[in-house]
């Protein structure tokens, strides 16, 4: 177990877009490769004919081109989308300053059973989907100025293998890293600060260095330490040691900086460290350049959570990887539009479900300032789908837990590992306790600074705070069921206890709002995303559980839950059309049916079916003190925000025109919401969010589609087939409604718009310039709207 001062201490963490830290010598290795769906034997040979495979850049979600099929292997766990073997190729020349040097391959993910050749020589096998991986090419690469061949085969084909959408190919970010025989070990240099106060921070960095030499080399680690302004804070030397040949060898250096600017949630405040391994005569014999953050945070058994030195509320989602219409290839972009859109709703922290999420993930995380759950595995030895990672977890879970912890140990946004999901292996004490045992002593070797915690499915059943398995926690986490994790902490006050999955009904919030002993509580979930659909069943391909939709559109949940969290003023107007039904303690096991709402909750539009006089059910949400109602003018009283958060509702007598909502607090005017009775729709509008785009795989800018009426308001109701046609120095990089049931490819330029609406987003090209995008759709006026693509 960690001790309380261990708590305490500030981790402090590494960060270099796109994918972290990483040595110098790394380039990008993620253009030009070659593809083929299907096993093709002999494809990781050098000979192999690959002529008239596809060429492609990676990252890359072959799986994502469908078709949807309602008889794929993959059900509705995987949104219906296909599965198999695809294969790619990449063919390269070494410089021939590369002679004497050792050549590295960096794979963030490849999904998944990944094979790994060499001018076909087979160097690494991973089945985990997820995790990220280096080999070492070096003894088998051509001379330089001869091609080599890089082969990976992906494997999606034993299916149904996971409870959501996961993918195929290689969908993150490939690097090619030249070292020289001295090198750091992969993700072994970590920064941690050792002593915190307001007027100095004591860090010290360590790392294992390989010496691949003959001979014994005398070496010391220098650190130029970067601070958040860009210049030099100071120096660190550490002692001269000696790298033995043909092994790795610790080596440190420490030291103090003043005056440290504490990394927050709203000043995420990122030093870096120049990291060099320098040899007795000065010469630098590696490189690394690490960013970093101070921070001090920890985990209380009465008061929950605390960073830098404040007691907050984690006010959490879970999210999956996939990111709407891209989704597992995710632009960094799209990561930001929607961590942004979460964070405006008052969320401070992610849970990243159920999995490890990309480096660049987590890099985002650092720099918006968001807290992160960090979790590895969602079961353990007893399956949730027959051909899911329980085949795999005796063999490798040790080893995929090491490196988790390794690569994402130095983000400052990280404060608590998660060791799994919901694990049917409880209800098996012995099985159970030892993997946690194991596990948690993995995490705590490679990282002392940071808690884990689990989500425990159901541990009244099992008997989990009885039998003695969630003590074994740092932090004791319970999917659900708020008052049974209440119960167990005031059970044994000594627990430290944090929500890890939650229902976005009322009552759950009130159990964590009103216990200081709740660290917070992580949403289930923060957007909609694909797959998770067998219990609607076809035609359904994504879940619609989120607070914001496929393409980020905020649901009215998402802004009840902006009332609750938000520190700023938050008024919106809903009509209540399905009533609400509490599914806090509802089952949550893999194949048990569940209960679900019939119908969408609210609507944020004043049309309803019936333009007629009848009585409509108004919500207003908001923080203000009090909230006024007006229908065309005519004031239907305030009314005080209710102190257990429900919503302020009215009974109105449905009048078409406008709805407004004003919020007071301390009787000033501090927000207002307007709805507007929508007619005939008339134009396709076009918005674009942001004037200007870059040509990189992480650039895309949205553009909002909307069908709208002679007075520009939203048609609610409208479904027509809107075409988009991108000209100029741009393309359709992908296009979506965020619909459940929709079935068009998700680059496809024309596509029906769902409740009026849809996005588009789109990427530059190369060389800069002017893009036009234009949008049409039959009958109705066309939108367009003008970009700049920035040159690369």
């Amino acid at each position: 177990m960690l001790s309380k001062l261990a708590w305490a201490i500030a981790a402090v963490l590494l960060l270099v877009a796109p994918a972290g830290a990483q040595p110098a010598g790394s380039q990008s290795f993620d253009a030009d490769w070659r593809f083929s769906r299907g096993d093709a034997a002999g494809a990781e040979r050098p000979g192999f004919a690959d002529g008239a495979w596809q060429r492609v850049d990676v990252p890359h979600d072959w799986a994502i081109a469908g078709p949807f099929d309602r008889n794929a292997p993959a059900t509705g766990s995987g949104g219906f989308l296909p599965s198999g073997v695809a294969w790619y190729r990449k063919h390269f020349t070494l410089p021939a300053d590369s002679v004497g040097k050792r050549v590295f391959v960096e794979l963030d993910g490849v999904m998944e059973r990944a094979g790994v050749w060499i001018n076909g020589h087979h160097i690494g096998h991973r089945p985990n989907g997820y995790a990220s991986v280096r080999y070492e090419l070096t003894p088998h690469l051509a001379a330089a100025g001869a091609e080599n061949l890089l082969a990976v085969r992906a494997d999606t084909s034993a299916q149904p293998a996971s409870r959501w959408y996961a993918g195929g190919g290689i969908y993150r970010h490939v690097r090619l890293i030249t070292l020289g025989d001295v090198h750091a070990e992969t993700w072994s240099t970590a920064v941690r600060v050792v002593r915190l106060d307001m007027a100095s921070a004591d860090l010290r960095l360590d790392s294992a260095v390989r010496n691949g030499g003959a001979g014994p080399v005398a070496a010391r680690m220098e650190v130029a330490v970067i601070g958040p302004d860009g210049r030099t804070v100071t120096t660190l030397r550490g002692a001269e040691v000696t790298l033995a040949p043909g092994r790795a060898t610790p080596i440190s250096a420490s030291g103090r900086i003043g005056d440290p600017r504490r990394w927050d949630l709203n000043d995420p405040a990122m030093y870096a460290a120049q990291v060099k391994i320098v040899a007795a005569d000065g010469s630098a014999l590696y490189e690394e350049r690490v960013p970093f953050g101070i921070r001090e945070a920890r985990f209380e058994a009465a008061s929950g959570f605390w960073l830098n030195g404040r007691n907050i509320k984690l006010k959490g989602v879970a999210i999956h990887a996939d990111g709407g219409p891209f989704e597992m290839a995710v632009p960094l972009a799209f990561y930001e539009r929607r961590l942004r859109g979460l964070k405006a709703l008052g969320v401070n922290a992610v849970r990243t479900a159920h999995h490890p999420f990309s480096p660049e993930f987590l890099d985002l995380c650092d720099r918006l300032g968001l807290v992160v759950m960090n979790e590895a595995f969602d079961m353990w030895t007893v399956a949730k789908n027959p051909k899911d990672y329980h085949l795999f977890f005796t063999d490798w879970s040790s080893t995929d837990a090491r490196d988790f912890v390794r690569r994402d140990r130095n983000h400052p946004s990280v404060v608590i590992w998660s060791i799994g999901n919901e694990i049917h292996d409880t209800p098996y004490p012995l099985v159970a306790q030892s993997i946690i045992k194991r596990l948690i002593a993995i995490f705590h070797e490679e990282d002392p600074t940071r808690p884990v915690t689990m989500a425990l499915f159901r541990p009244n059943t099992t008997g989990d705070y009885e039998n003695g398995t969630a003590d074994l926690l740092d932090v004791v986490g319970q999917n659900y069921r708020e008052n049974e994790l209440a119960k167990a902490h005031a059970d044994k006050p000594s627990r430290r206890i944090v929500g890890t999955e939650n229902s976005k009904n009322r009552g759950s919030w009130l159990v964590v709002r009103d216990d200081p002993a709740y660290a917070g509580m992580f949403l289930w979930t923060g957007a909609d995303y694909l797959g998770e659909a067998d219990r609607a069943g076809w035609p359904a391909i994504s879940n619609p559980s989120g607070l914001v939709d496929r393409i980020d559109g905020v649901k009215p949940i998402g802004w009840e839950r902006a009332s609750w969290w938000s520190e700023q003023p938050v008024v919106k107007l809903a009509r209540r059309v399905t009533e609400v039904i509490d599914t806090s303690e509802l089952p949550t096991m893999v194949g048990v049916a569940m209960p679900q709402p019939r119908g969408p909750g609210a609507l944020a539009d004043w049309t309803p079916d019936d333009l007629a006089r009848h009585p409509e059910k108004v919500e207003v949400y908001s923080n203000a003190d009090e909230v006024e109602l007006f229908l065309n003018g005519r004031s239907l009283g305030r009314k005080p925000r209710n102190r257990d958060d429900s919503a302020i509702a009215w009974t109105v007598d449905f009048a078409p025109g406008e709805l407004r909502a004003i919020g007071y607090r301390g009787g000033r005017r501090i927000a207002e919401d307007r709805l507007r009775t929508a007619g005939p729709p008339v134009a396709v509008r076009l918005v674009r969010e942001a004037a200007t785009v870059g040509a990189g795989f992480e650039d895309v800018a949205a553009v909002r589609v909307e069908i709208v009426d002679s007075k520009g308001v939203l048609v609610p109701t409208a479904a027509h087939d809107v075409a988009l046609t991108v000209e100029g120095a741009g393309t359709l990089a992908a296009y979506d409604n965020g619909s459940v049931t929709d079935h068009t490819m998700f680059t496809a330029p024309v596509r029906a718009v769902s409740g009026g609406k849809a996005v588009a987003f789109v990427r530059g090209t190369r060389g800069g310039g002017r893009i036009v995008v234009t949008a049409r759709a039959e009958g109705l006026k066309p939108g367009k709207v003008v970009l700049r693509a920035t040159p690369r």
